[in-house]
């Protein structure tokens, strides 16, 4: 019985040194795997680590140009809002004499005659200071019919005057250079007889 026990121990002993022996082997075989891949890729433990230091490199590099170019996306459109209220602001400083005027006609207590000459003088001040910021008026009664700067009410029978001529303005049109703010709304003139011939 003590001679079972004793081959029962032996065996024991020796499969417990066999898996230790077998996890060690397992290891060295992993690491010896991975230096047969670099061997096999034909790159050294040193050249190994060099590409790896330069990939983190260039990794950080790229998470720190993509965070450059989100605070530049940012700075563009703050100063895009910064600029655009600066504009706003040269052009109401513009505007702004012409509403003290109307503020004034309004408490003023003078004749419909004296009135309409307040009124008059504030249009021309405010025609005045639209042209202090490129804004012009669009040509109209005269002119020939332009669907790019025109909008048409009405056609009107006219035979006194040319056909497709402008002859009422109902409401002005402005463009700040060459861009149309709005185009002018106007009558125009039909010439039947001038189609005939």
């Amino acid at each position: 019985m003590k001679e079972e026990k004793k081959i029962r121990d032996e065996q024991r002993e020796s499969a417990e040194n066999d898996g230790m022996t077998d996890a060690a082997e397992t290891e060295q075989e992993a690491a010896a795997g991975k230096t047969a891949q670099r061997a096999d890729a034909g790159v050294s433990k040193e050249e190994y680590d060099r590409l790896k230091a330069e990939r983190d490199n260039l990794v950080e590099r790229l998470a720190r140009t993509q965070a450059e170019f989100e605070n530049a996306r940012k700075r563009e459109a703050r100063e895009r809002n910064e600029f655009r209220d600066y504009a706003v602001a040269g052009a109401v400083e513009q505007i702004l004499p012409v509403l003290d005027n109307f503020q004034l006609a309004l408490k003023s207590t003078g004749s419909a005659e004296q009135l309409r000459t307040g009124v008059e003088l504030i249009v021309k001040q405010m025609e005045e200071a639209l042209r202090s910021l490129n804004v012009q008026p669009v040509e109209t009664v005269g002119a020939v019919f332009d669907p790019r700067v025109h909008e048409a009410l009405e056609m009107v029978e006219r035979n006194d005057l040319p056909d497709h001529q402008v002859f009422d303005e109902v409401r002005r049109g402005y463009r700040i250079r060459e861009r149309l703010l709005r185009p002018a709304l106007v009558r125009v003139a039909s010439n039947s007889q001038q189609k005939e011939a």
